[in-house]
Parts: C-alpha cells; sequence; structure tokens
C-alpha cells in the first residue's frame, strides 16, 4: 500500500476558519491516515516538500454540467450520445486538473459516465449523478421551441439528454424510480422556471404539491434527497415546505425566505459564475436570444441573494451551472463570490459544506484522520489570497484523488 507524506506546508482543513502551520499529514492508501503535530516517521513514504505552500481538501461542484456540450441545450438535444460523451470526458478531466476532485452533476450524467470514471477511462472527478432532470411539460427541462407543435404524444420529445418531460403524480414516481434504479446518487427537479429553457418565465411556478412531495418520498425511500432549481422566494418556499433538501440558484430569495431555508436545515447552491460567462461570451457562443433575454432578470440579484443566505445562516453551497466552452470559467466562482463574502467562508463552501450536502460528512471536503484522500496543493494561502483559486488552476501544483495523483507540479 501507497505511502504519501506531506511536509513543511500550510494546511487547511475544510474546517477551520485559517491555515496552520506545523503539521504533517500522511496517506496511507485512498485514506487519510494521521494529522500530527510532530514529526511523522514513515521511512518507505513519498516524501512532499510542500515550501510553505498550503494541502487543503479536493474541492467539490455541487452544481455541474457534464453533459452540457453546447450552451443552446436544444443542440445538445440532437447530438449523438457518442459525441457528447466525449465533450463531457474534456469537461471532466479539465475539472480535476483545475482541483475538483468531486462533482455533483445536476442533470444528464449518468452511469456509463460514472463507471468510466471508476475505472480510469476518464481521468475525472468523483461523480455524483442526478441522471435526467424531472420536468413538467413546459417547465426549465422542456427545450421544445414555440414553433414546434406535436400532434402525437409529448412524453418522449424534447427532452432526450437532461431531462424527462412528466406530469402528474403517477409519472413523477414513476421517473423517480427509474433514475434511482439507474443509480442516481440524488433526485433533481424543475420547480420554477429558467434561463436556458425557451417557453418559461423565470417567476413561473413548476410541479404541484402532491407531485413534489411524491418525488420526495420516492428519495427518501432510497436514504436520498432531491435537489430544485428554484428561483423566486415562493418557488424556495414551497420546495423546502415539501421536502426538498437543496436548492439551486435562488438569486431572487428575500430575507424571510432565507430565514426559513435556514430554520429546516436544507441548503441553497448559488451558481453565479454561470450567469457572468453568459453575459460576456453567451451570444458569441450560440446560447440563444430568448435565453439571454431573460439573464438579466436573475443575473442581477446573486450577490444580494449571497448576502441574505449569509445574514440568515443558511447552509451555502458551492455551485457553478456553466455550459459548453464556458466550462473553463469554473475557479471564477470564487472570485465573484469573494466580493461580498470572506475567502474561509467559500472555502469551506466548496469543501465541508458540499460534502455535507453530499451526506459524505468526515469522509470528503476535509483533511482528518480516515477521510478519503482527495487533496490539492495551492501554491500560497488561499484564505489570504482567493485570486489563487482561478484561471485554469495554474496555482494548484497538486491534484490527488483516492490517494492516486493526477497532476503534479511540485
Amino acid at each position: 500500500m501507497s505511502l504519501v507524506l506531506f511536509r513543511n506546508g500550510k494546511l487547511f482543513d475544510g474546517l477551520a476558519a485559517e491555515t496552520r502551520d506545523g503539521l504533517e499529514v500522511l496517506v496511507e492508501g485512498d485514506r487519510i491516515k494521521e494529522i500530527s503535530d510532530t514529526r511523522i516517521s514513515a521511512s518507505n513514504a513519498r516524501a512532499v516538500d510542500l515550501s510553505g505552500r498550503t494541502l487543503m481538501p479536493g474541492l467539490i461542484d455541487a452544481h455541474f454540467h457534464a453533459v452540457a456540450a453546447d450552451p443552446n441545450i436544444g443542440h445538445v438535444e440532437n447530438m449523438p450520445s457518442s459525441l457528447i460523451a466525449q465533450y463531457s470526458r474534456g469537461f471532466f478531466e479539465a475539472s480535476l486538473q483545475r482541483g475538483f476532485t468531486t462533482i455533483r452533476d445536476a442533470g444528464g450524467a449518468d452511469y456509463g459516465l460514472a463507471r468510466a470514471i471508476e475505472t480510469g477511462l476518464i481521468a475525472g472527478p468523483r461523480l455524483f449523478y442526478s441522471g435526467r432532470a424531472l420536468s413538467q411539460t413546459g417547465g426549465h427541462g422542456d427545450f421544445r421551441p414555440y414553433e414546434q407543435v406535436d400532434s402525437l404524444c409529448s412524453c418522449g420529445l424534447g427532452a432526450r439528454v437532461f431531462s424527462r418531460i412528466v406530469d402528474g403524480v403517477s409519472e413523477v414516481r414513476r421517473a423517480a424510480r427509474d433514475e434511482l434504479r439507474k443509480g442516481a446518487s440524488q433526485i433533481k427537479i424543475m420547480a420554477s422556471g429558467g434561463v436556458a429553457s425557451p417557453s418559461d418565465p423565470t417567476w413561473v411556478l413548476q410541479f404541484s404539491e402532491e407531485e413534489i412531495r411524491a418525488i420526495v418520498w420516492e428519495a427518501h425511500s432510497w436514504r436520498t434527497y432531491v435537489m430544485a432549481h428554484a428561483y423566486t422566494p415562493e418557488a424556495i418556499r414551497r420546495c423546502v415546505e415539501y421536502g426538498v433538501r437543496s436548492i439551486e440558484h435562488g438569486n431572487l430569495i428575500d430575507a424571510e425566505t432565507a430565514a426559513y431555508v435556514a430554520e429546516q436545515g436544507a441548503f441553497v447552491v448559488p451558481t453565479l459564475c454561470t450567469y457572468d460567462a453568459l453575459s460576456k461570451h453567451g451570444s458569441a457562443l450560440g446560447f440563444p436570444k430568448i435565453s439571454l433575454d431573460k439573464l438579466d432578470s436573475v443575473r442581477g440579484a446573486g450577490l444580494e441573494a449571497l448576502e441574505l443566505l449569509r445574514a440568515a445562516g443558511v447552509k451555502i453551497g458551492f455551485g457553478t451551472d456553466l455550459l459548453g466552452e464556458m466550462h473553463e470559467h469554473q475557479l471564477s466562482e470564487f472570485a465573484i463570490r469573494a466580493q461580498v463574502l470572506p475567502a474561509a467562508d467559500i472555502l469551506r463552501q466548496a469543501t465541508s459544506i458540499n460534502a455535507e450536502l453530499l451526506d459524505r460528512s468526515g469522509e470528503l471536503g476535509v483533511v482528518v484522520p480516515g477521510a478519503l484522500a482527495d487533496l490539492i496543493v495551492v501554491d500560497g494561502d488561499p484564505i489570504a489570497d482567493i485570486g489563487l483559486l482561478s484561471g485554469q488552476g495554474e496555482a494548484v501544483l497538486m491534484v490527488m484523488k483516492g490517494g492516486a495523483v493526477y497532476k503534479d507540479m511540485l
């Protein structure tokens, strides 16, 4: 069993508000075996001299779209699955090189991609996939344009890759059961209108109380949870009231709703970098005009939402929600959040808080004995300078996942 010993650096453990000096960390196999403030004796270990750099948990992106081969989701729906898989490989491998050792996919990734990562066919992060997201007819997962009129049953049209269109309690139950059967780590639903979908205003409510409660029950029966795309206070509150655990985006939340979310112990996963990237690059990359026209209604409220969530004590996750070539802006989420949040808070969001969201506390997102050895080395102290986590991870000098090294520039 391989041994790696890190010494002479700083440590951010994913929990504390500061880095610490003088600790040594021993990795045995795929786990962290020992952390000590005295010298660890391990003669057979590879000794890694950090020389003042920072060892920290691998980053976790809790809102990723591995199958978003094109910013225009309507185009993706018509792509061959073999082509989409090649785009997914590229997104996964680049994400790992930036320091993300775990991602939660928010619609489209499946068992095949997860298995390809597990077997080493793709050098990517750990994958917690939702399968295809559940959307009502005309919902955020229905990408049919206004011009498309279906004379036959539309149950299988307009949603082949990202989502599945389901209406009524019996259909949502069957769909949730089917995604869970296929290994989904959690279930994703569309509970309000969105930007990328052509026909639904961002304020429209989606799925009835009975439908949402049925989906939540099915997930609970598998000892997992539901994550919901939702923007407005009403959409967010009803989801949390009906048992949804993870609210995605939440840009338009108000103080009263934030307090309710905190009281119920639910999470909110903002994804601010996608709106920034879409506003700057979306038009040139083919993001539909009808979607760009809806972007401003949510983009401007993102930072205020972060402040409201923090003030209310909501558990804030870290996600990106990027599409197509805009995946390269994944690390920009750190700088955007840093406009209103302390660096230590953001780093915890991308590590230990996201691990709690994934029900993997103590195993992911932390540097503690017994945790999985998902570790990165940063050239400097990211709490003192959050800008070190930017670009394509140039300051991320080493990436380890499960004790295996995937990047080593030390």
